[in-house]
């Protein structure tokens, strides 16, 4: 070793006689705060210490607390000119480089420009790879650390916030690239992303739910486009183990905030998922972002960042989660969130909005579609008080339905995707009430053919008033399942199938319609397996069904079902009664017909 830190060791206090009043202190981030200096700094009486600006991206340590807490007019917490650089780092080499550890941010660019770079050596800062590595004639000043680490809990999670991790989850395809936050949406996340395959990742924050993912295999960044093969990382944060398992990793890489937060450089990543956690979010689209504790950097600015890169990017999705209700049992989804600070207003580009209640998609919607779509997924309870106050400020139509009793009966368990060898994909689901518009529009996507088949007339339009009954259904006596298609980021519904409960008898009335372009693949068959199955299970005995007798197709969808089917014609109409049996699939001798 050809330097010896002993000619740049110092005390803390010998630090301090260097400040000057009115100074701006660029101190290190999140757990890489230097807390031996800061608190020296927090503590001390010394008159030369006053008026101080301390300039901090993220704050989990002293500096935000004590600073409320300390004199007034001592200092000042902001978020940049720099006079003095107080950083954590690793030992020296004995090349004389010591390592930033887990966080880059802007660090070095603060370093260059300050006069006065003091150094707090700390032997649990794990040596980090990448742009973290700075040399003994950086500094000016070094001073050995007192204080450890910040090491932080794995955060707990509750059921509520899992299901809202599941629904992020159900959107995550295998090869896509995630940002990451500290918080419990993200520990939960994490154990639901356990399964998937060549993920790759891209993020503010690394934590020890990626770091399970990474020795789970799930994590390879295999398909990136920017830094193939490595996790890119500003900052990690997280417990002891995490610490120990990122020291000297290569598949770690730690870059400045201006290469981790560029949107181009995100966008080079396909399938880039922009994952961030809201606080609030109103009818319109607004959203209030958190605040507080460990948000001092994150806010609208840093979410912008992802959300722009990940528009960008190829397949690319920007999700903002949260629960339908805050842990005092308040909405999180507001007919305005006016009166919130931290906003992210660009409510035009939104992508999806999830709670444990769902999934909204917000691609291509008017504002009245919107508002439609983020009562479907606020908490049942919240609903017709939103509905109410949707239409008072004419965000709805005034005669809007909504059936307050359906809310919390939306059936989950029934939505699954489907890919055929051509490669198309259909997610199947139960139909919403905010589903009225695209099935508007299914309707008239409709040859009149199509249109006499499954109503029986010529309709020629379909009104929001007939639309909206034929949306809002009672899950107890309907079931509707449709299946949509995604285009550009946004669902296209292609098909639709239901049963109508008989009120005289313990079966039910069916009507399938698919898309003419989606015809022919098996999809009416699909939706068809499935609503016999929720139908025995609410004790449904069979099927009806009234098909127009040149309507070949459809009843070869009933015919495969492998239900004994009774066909009764009348007036050029086909009357099918199908009662619930076991009979083996397609059996031709189950179909009986009669001519009256």
């Amino acid at each position: 070793m050809n330097f010896d830190i002993t000619d740049k060791l110092v005390s803390s206090d010998e630090v301090l006689e260097r400040i000057a009043p009115g100074m701006s202190i660029f101190l290190g981030t999140g757990v890489a705060e230097p807390r031996t200096l800061i608190k020296a700094l927090l503590s001390t009486q010394t008159n030369n210490l006053a008026d101080l600006e301390l300039i901090q991206l993220v704050s989990l340590g002293e500096a935000l607390a004590f600073q409320t807490k300390a004199a007034p007019g001592k200092f000042r917490l902001k978020t940049f000119r720099v006079d003095v650089v107080f950083i954590q780092i690793s030992p020296f080499d004995e090349a004389g480089f010591a390592s930033l550890g887990v966080a880059v941010d802007a660090a070095k660019y603060a370093m260059e420009k300050a006069p006065l770079v003091v150094g707090e050596i700390n032997d649990q800062v794990p040596r980090t790879m990448g742009n973290t590595f700075v040399h003994y004639d950086d500094f000016d000043c070094l001073v050995r650390a007192s204080e450890p680490l910040i090491y932080l809990p794995r955060w707990p999670f509750d059921d509520v916030m899992d299901k809202v991790a599941a629904h992020v989850a159900a959107v995550i395809t295998d090869g896509s690239c995630l940002s990451f936050y500290p918080g419990a949406l993200f520990e939960a996340l994490g154990r639901h992303l356990l399964r998937k395959r060549d993920l790759g990742v891209h993020t503010f924050f690394f934590t020890d739910a990626l770091m399970d993912l990474v020795k789970s295999g799930a994590i390879t960044n295999r398909k990136k486009g920017y830094f193939r093969n490595k996790s890119l990382t500003s900052y990690a944060q997280g417990t002891p183990e995490l610490m120990k398992w990122l020291h000297t990793n290569p598949l770690i890489e730690f870059q400045g905030i201006d290469i981790v937060s560029d949107n181009f450089r995100i966008s080079l990543n396909d399938r880039m998922m922009a994952i961030l956690p809201a606080r609030k979010i109103d009818l319109t689209g607004n959203i209030a972002m958190h605040t507080g504790r460990g948000n001092v950097g994150g806010g609208p600015g840093q979410a912008e960042e992802f959300f722009a890169g990940a528009m960008h990017s190829k397949g690319g999705r920007a999700v903002f989660a949260l629960p339908s209700r805050n842990l005092q049992g308040e909405p999180n989804i507001l007919l305005s969130v006016q009166d919130f600070p931290n906003q992210f207003s660009n409510r035009e580009a939104l992508d999806l909005i999830i709670t444990d209640y769902g999934i909204a998609s917000m691609s291509g919607r008017t504002v009245r579609e919107r508002a439609q779509a983020l009562i479907d997924i606020a908490h049942p309870a919240d609903r017709p008080e939103l509905v109410r106050q949707a239409k008072e400020a004419h965000i709805l139509f005034p005669d809007q339905i909504y059936l307050s009793e359906s809310g919390a009966m939306y059936p989950f368990d029934l939505s699954f995707s489907q890919t055929w060898e051509d490669g198309l994909t259909v997610n199947f689901r139960a139909i919403k009430p905010s589903d009225e518009e695209e099935m508007r529009r299914l309707f008239y996507r409709f040859s009149d053919h199509t249109v006499y088949y499954r109503y029986f007339s010529e309709i020629k339009a379909m009104p929001h008033a007939k639309m909206q009954e034929y949306v809002n259904v009672d899950y107890r006596k309907v079931m509707s399942i449709v299946g949509a298609v995604e285009e550009a980021g946004m669902e296209r519904i292609i098909a639709e199938g239901r049963y109508v409960r008989l009120a005289d008898r313990p079966y039910a009335d069916t009507a399938f319609v698919v898309e003419e372009t989606y015809q022919g693949k098996g999809i009416a068959s699909l939706i068809l397996q499935m609503l016999i199955k929720v139908a025995r299970g609410k004790g449904i005995l069979g099927f009806t069904a009234d098909i127009i007798a040149n309507n070949k197709a459809i009843f070869k969808v009933y015919e495969k079902a492998g239900l004994p089917i009774q066909a009764v014609m009348e007036y050029g109409v086909y009357h099918l009664t199908m009662p619930f049996t076991d009979l083996p699939s397609g059996n031709p001798e189950t179909v009986k017909y009669l001519v009256r």
